[in-house]
Order: C-alpha cells, then sequence, then structure tokens
C-alpha cells in the first residue's frame, strides 16, 4: 500500500471521527426522547461511523446518515416562548428617535438572595447627546481566564444602561458551555440597572467585579449603543440561539463595536475574555497612567459595593477611586 493510500485513509478516519462527534453530540442534546432512546440512536451512529472506517461501502451510508443529521439540524428553529428563568423572563428591547431612547422590558430587579428578588421590568428613558461614559465590568466566578462582560453607558444625569448578554435559560436550566454550542438555550441581550446586573454579582453572588474605564469617542459610544439597542430589538421580534465560542457574552459585544467601526485586530482574549483587561491597556483603551495590577485592584468594586448597598447611589459609589482615562 502507498503512502499515499495510507494517508488519504487516516484523513478520511479524522472527518469521520470529526462528524461523528458533532453528529452525536447534537443527536444526544437536541433529539427527543429519553436518555435510553437518544443513547440508542447516537450508539447506532457511532457503528455506522466505524464500519465507514473499515470497510469503504459502508462510507455511503454513513454520508446519507450524515446528511440526515444535518438536515435535521437545520430544521430546529429558536423557540419564540418557553418557561424561562424569572431574570431573563423578557426581551429588552428600545426605540430611538433623534436623541432620545425609550428602552422597555429593562431589568431592574432588587435582590437579597439568588432566590428572594423582587422582578421589575421596567421602561426607561434616556437623551443620547447627554451620553458621556463607556465602562465595562468584568466578572469573574471561577478561573482567571474567564469572565463575564458587562457594558454600561453613562449619562451626564448620573444614569447608567447596563448590558449583559445572557443564556435565555428555562427554569429549572443548568450551566453547560457544551450543551449551550448545540442550540440547548436562546440568546438574551439585556438592558439593566447597574444595582441589578451588577449588584447581583457583587453584592447576592460575591463574585469579583473589577470595573474598567474606556477611552470612547462620544460618537463611537453613540453608535455602540444604538447597535446595543437594534441587536436586542431584532431578538424580541426573532429570537437567536446562543452559542458558548461563537456567540457568548464578549464576542457579541466584539462583534458590535467592529460593526459600527470602533474595534481592534482580533486577539485571542477575545476567547479567553478573564485576559481583557492585558489586551485593553496593551491598545491604550484604559488608563495608562498607573500600573496594570494597580489599575486592576483600584477597579475591583465589591468591597465598595457591599459597603453602600443596592440603595439610591450604588453607581457612583463603586466608581470612586476608579481611573478614568
Amino acid at each position: 500500500m502507498s503512502i499515499w493510500r495510507i494517508v488519504g485513509r487516516v484523513v478520511l478516519a479524522l472527518v469521520i471521527a470529526l462528524a461523528t462527534v458533532w453528529a452525536g453530540l447534537a443527536l444526544w442534546f437536541r433529539l427527543p426522547g429519553s436518555d435510553m432512546v437518544r443513547g440508542a440512536v447516537v450508539a447506532g451512529f457511532v457503528v455506522l461511523a466505524l464500519a465507514a472506517m473499515l470497510r469503504r461501502r459502508s462510507l455511503g451510508s454513513f454520508v446519507v446518515a450524515f446528511l440526515g443529521v444535518v438536515i435535521w439540524w437545520q430544521t430546529l428553529t429558536p423557540p419564540e416562548t418557553r418557561d424561562y428563568s424569572p431574570e431573563v423572563a423578557r426581551q429588552s428591547y428600545g426605540e430611538i428617535s433623534g436623541d432620545r431612547l425609550v428602552m422597555h422590558d429593562m431589568r431592574d430587579f432588587t435582590w437579597r438572595s439568588k432566590e428572594d428578588f423582587d422582578a421589575n421590568w421596567v421602561s426607561r428613558t434616556y437623551d443620547l447627546a447627554q451620553l458621556e461614559t463607556t465602562d465595562v465590568f468584568l466578572s469573574y466566578w471561577g478561573h482567571d481566564y474567564m469572565a463575564h462582560l458587562i457594558v454600561s453607558f453613562g449619562f451626564a444625569d448620573g444614569e447608567h444602561l447596563a448590558w449583559s448578554v445572557e443564556v435565555r435559560r428555562q427554569v429549572g436550566g443548568g450551566f453547560s458551555p457544551l450543551a449551550d454550542m448545540f442550540k440547548a438555550n436562546t440568546l438574551a441581550i439585556l438592558a439593566a440597572s447597574e444595582r441589578d446586573v451588577v449588584g447581583l454579582r457583587t453584592n447576592v453572588r460575591g463574585e469579583d467585579v473589577q470595573l474598567y474605564r474606556l477611552k470612547v469617542r462620544k460618537e463611537a459610544a453613540r453608535r455602540i449603543l444604538e447597535r446595543f439597542v437594534r441587536d436586542a430589538s431584532e431578538l424580541a421580534e426573532q429570537p437567536k440561539w446562543y452559542h458558548s465560542i461563537l456567540t457568548n457574552c464578549t464576542t457579541v459585544v466584539i462583534r458590535i463595536v467592529n460593526e459600527v467601526g470602533a474595534g481592534q485586530a482580533w486577539d485571542w482574549r477575545v476567547m479567553a475574555n478573564g485576559y481583557l483587561p492585558e489586551f485593553a491597556y496593551e491598545i491604550g483603551a484604559v488608563n495608562s497612567s498607573v500600573p496594570l495590577e494597580e489599575l486592576r485592584e483600584l477597579g475591583r468594586v465589591g468591597d465598595r459595593a457591599r459597603a453602600h448597598g443596592l440603595g439610591d447611589g450604588f453607581e457612583a459609589a463603586i466608581r470612586e477611586g476608579v481611573p478614568v482615562p
């Protein structure tokens, strides 16, 4: 047997293996039925793949089966209604007329614990001509390389409009990055008050939340904010799937920033977003007059948030001592 035939068989086996892994996970996570039924279907697909690797005449059957999975996969569309968890029960949307922005279904929960809260969905009006600042919060809940990203826009009157890209989970649903790569949940782009979306993470969950004030021109900040409003409003009309890698809390924000022409070249820290402060520091997007580690410590808002509580003045309290660009 020639070397090229061996290489060809190895490549074919790898392609079949990759296709089988994807199809098997897709069937396991999305095929209706019990675990036993789904397991049997996946096992049958694996047997068919092994047969295709060992016997060329079985390759056609495998291709037909794989194409069948792909066609079925394309028929799965995001549901418009589900039994969503209370914190993602609604999708924010907005209306812009000149300088006037009216946000609807904006989340402003009062949190006492993860299970004890007052669910408040409000409408608020903002004057886009008074937009002044753009900040980001990174909330670390475990590993240093991964955090939840929140973008917040500040206005001259002291009000802040925060945006959080989240998984729209169902009641009782758990967190599974692997399952969320296979159309398990839909996407939510939520507008919220900072005392809700930041306070939940500082005062209730006890996460390590870091605030970084960005160097963004007002014109660019306005375009970014308007694109958040547009994308959120489109989601309210037509749901989309969440994806742990392609459509998450960071990639959605980066796409919005790039679409309005205010972005930077792609960097690996977009995927390992816990390291975004280093990237922002390198490109001069944050205050660079102090060392990065000092900037990080000054931006840790947890102690200030818990000392102040989730009442009026929360936004100003957590910004005390945080360097501006």
